[in-house]
């Protein structure tokens, strides 16, 4: 039996990426789980390459649609009667200097990745405080920590989400009910390909860093650790992650290492 038999888990944004390799991470721990995106067709194809199709059920999920979250939260608990852990990994990226975004970049960039998160967050809350349980997992990024050329919207969303959730947690300590906060660098998806551009056009092409960034499964595990353990805050990465570091206690050099490095 894994560690996660009879605990149920849903994952948004789990067509591709970091979200499909933890649902491959969370399967063989043995979980219940919920796959939400919004490709149908993505997420039955991730549903059946898991060992037991039967324990995951698919539930279509757009993020930009907060009037829906309700009856989709309902439909999530009628499943299994209960979710264990919400893990929060949908969202979109970006690659545009900010000089060059539209303001409507940057206000779906807030909506899907920040505002979205947070209403589906609040949706979930009363369950988890009626059970006096649960653990809210939510992938941020580096960026939502030390900010990066090209991506201003995308990491102020980041930013964002980081407060909000460092709020929270202190505010559910006492209800037993956990914030995992876990911040990827350079992961080897398709997050570049599909990042907006300043004109809200996908890029379409592969950054050289992200190709060369940690492969998913070997995040997943590391991630599902850090779930399991009820890490407050954790990096994930190759030596990307040294910047948090950096940032922390030499925040001039830091910027000067910034403004010069090669962030695509």
């Amino acid at each position: 039996m894994g560690s996660y038999t009879n605990k149920t888990v849903w994952i948004t944004g789990a067509s591709s990426g970091i979200g499909e390799a933890l649902t491959y991470e969370f399967a063989k721990q043995g979980a219940n789980l919920i796959i939400s995106a919004r490709r149908v067709d993505e997420l039955e194809r991730v549903q059946e390459q898991c060992p037991d199709p039967s324990k995951v059920q698919v539930l279509t999920l757009d993020l930009a649609t907060a009037d829906t979250f309700a009856a989709k939260t309902n439909e999530a608990l009628a499943f299994f009667g209960q979710v264990d852990v919400m893990v929060h990994n949908a969202g979109i990226s970006q690659r545009s200097l900010a000089k060059d975004t539209s303001v409507d970049v940057d206000r779906k960039l807030m909506e899907v990745n920040y505002l979205g998160t947070v209403a589906l967050t609040k949706t979930l809350l009363p369950h988890f405080l009626g059970r006096k349980a649960g653990q809210f997992v939510v992938i941020t990024s580096l960026v939502g920590i030390i900010g990066s050329p090209l991506r201003s919207g995308y990491s102020a969303s980041k930013h964002a989400l980081h407060g909000f959730f460092d709020s929270l947690r202190a505010e559910l300590t006492k209800d037993n009910i956990g914030v995992t906060i876990i911040c990827p660098g350079y992961i080897a998806t398709n997050v570049s390909v599909n990042a907006l551009t300043g004109d809200g056009s996908k890029q379409n092409s592969m950054d050289t860093k992200t190709a060369a960034g940690l492969q998913p499964d070997v995040a997943a595990r590391q991630m599902v650790r850090a779930i399991s353990n009820g890490k407050l805050e954790v990096y994930i990465g190759k030596g990307e992650t040294w910047a948090v570091y950096l940032k922390r206690f030499f925040p001039t050099l830091f910027a000067k290492v910034l403004a010069k490095a090669k962030v695509t």
